[in-house]
């Protein structure tokens, strides 16, 4: 039995973005990148500012191609090979000599690892990988207590810790919704990672994410986003945003969905997050869809485990060289890519090594940075941006769409009284610390004649008083 697609909401909304979606789909990426529409905003009075979370730099690590004991790149790659009739050198590799199996326990020991050094981030599950076997049914090689094992490891010890993601259905070819099997055509057309979105509306492309997290949450694991693997929705953003908006919340009744598509890895190009189609902020039901974006490129050893980067890309051995040290050095959120399989490197481990260097050099340079999920990151971000914040004397007001946790705002004022914060009736003084670094949930610092503050900032009303 194929799980049951929710009825996605806002029908006229999907059409009309795919209407107007169509003159745009000649624009190379980035201008359409530009062209995401951001929705609503509130208005909010200067003065007061809202900062990072804590007044510290967040930081994450977003793993693509993972997924449940199946080494997803030995069997991607002769499908990428056939869709490109053996065209390209770029999959022709060794795949037979690959392991068919990432072993749960390397699954455990890389979680032992980040949990000890406080990494964050966002998990890919593949839901059916590369056509191998579905993880609501069964993994053909595996058997059904291994299968279960392996989901509740990743139930148990990353979600906590790690967004989870379905990347798409299968990472390699498409599927026939209607039947649950492959389209037969094996082409560019046909595979997840190229043509597939191109010129596909809203709703179709909605349809697709929404099998491909039902499976998901048939087998347990909470999504609050997608991440689009390969060149997937790239000549559809616009459709791909409205349809990531519209699927998380009908599966999962995500508050804030967000979802992975970009990446920056040199240059300007700000690599901020993007809250996009805002609406609603003073009713019932806001809304919004946040883009995620990489700073920091594939350069663990690569999902086919070609010759990796090294530590030096992200971060050289002094402390002074490498993209994330340009993107911390500039105020924005430093987020990483890896592939899983490039972690695991076929048993090797190339990529955790390296990691794990990049994460010793950023902890010796830097006393700053804050580990988030992506979930973590798209609330904070959309909360910043769309929160109404307006000041009356000593007192700093909020209307808030979304309540988000180490909200953290700076203000001048003239007195040094503690702040309190009044939510809903209740009335907390904030505790004074020492330093910006120091901060935590309902405390504040003094900095000249600025005040920040840190607290958690509730959905709707509250206001913050310094008498």
């Amino acid at each position: 039995m194929q799980p049951r697609l929710p009825d996605l909401t806002d029908r006229r909304g999907f059409l009309r973005l795919a209407a107007g979606a169509t003159a745009a789909a000649g624009l190379g990426a980035t201008h359409l990148l530009q062209a995401q529409t951001p929705g609503d905003r509130p208005t909010r009075e200067s003065g007061v500012t809202v900062l990072h979370p804590r007044t510290r730099q967040p930081v994450a690590l977003i793993i693509d191609d993972s997924t449940c004991l199946v080494n997803l790149n030995r069997y991607a790659m002769p499908q990428f090979n056939e869709a490109f009739v053996g065209a390209t050198e770029t999959y022709h590799r060794p795949w037979r000599d690959w392991p068919v199996e990432i072993p749960d326990a390397f699954v455990r020991k890389f979680w032992e690892w980040c949990a000890e050094a406080g990494v964050k981030g966002k998990y890919s599950i593949v839901p059916y990988p590369a056509c191998v076997g579905r993880l609501d049914r069964m993994l053909p090689g595996w058997s059904p207590r291994e299968l279960r094992e392996s989901i509740e490891l990743v139930r148990t010890l990353m979600t906590p810790n790690w967004d989870i993601h379905p990347e798409m259905v299968t990472h390699t070819r498409v599927i026939d919704l209607k039947t649950g099997h492959p389209y037969p055509e094996l082409s560019p057309k046909f595979m997840e990672n190229w043509e597939w979105t191109t010129g596909r509306s809203a709703d179709e492309i909605g349809a697709y994410q929404a099998y491909a997290l039902g499976i998901l949450k048939e087998i347990g694991l909470p999504c609050e986003g997608i991440t689009t693997p390969g060149g997937f929705g790239n000549k559809a953003l616009p459709q791909l945003a409205r349809a990531t908006l519209e699927s998380v919340r009908s599966v999962f009744r995500a508050e804030i969905p967000h979802y992975f598509r970009h990446m920056f890895t040199e240059g300007d190009e700000s690599v901020a997050p993007r809250v996009e189609y805002a609406s609603g902020l003073d009713g019932p039901d806001p809304r919004c869809v946040v883009s995620i974006i990489a700073c920091a490129g594939d350069w663990t050893g690569g999902w086919d485990c070609t010759n990796p980067g090294g530590a030096d890309k992200f971060i050289s051995e002094d402390g002074k060289h490498g993209r994330m040290v340009d993107v911390i050095a500039r105020g924005e959120p430093a987020l990483m890519l890896a592939h899983w399989t490039g972690i695991w490197f076929n048993g090797y481990e190339v990529g955790f090594n390296i990691f794990k260097e990049v994460v010793k050099r950023l902890n010796t340079h830097y006393d700053n940075l804050l580990w988030m999920k992506l979930s973590e990151v798209s609330r904070y971000w959309a909360a910043r941006e769309l929160t109404r914040i307006g000041r009356s004397g000593g007192t700093v007001n909020f209307r808030a769409p979304f309540a988000c946790p180490d909200f953290t705002v700076r203000w001048e004022v003239g007195v040094s009284n503690a702040p309190r914060l009044n939510a809903k009736g209740d009335v907390t003084e904030l505790k004074e610390v020492t330093g910006a670094l120091k901060l935590a949930a309902n405390t504040w610092c003094r900095e000249g004649q600025h005040v920040t503050a840190c607290f958690a900032l509730p959905k709707g009303e509250s206001r913050i008083t310094v008498a």
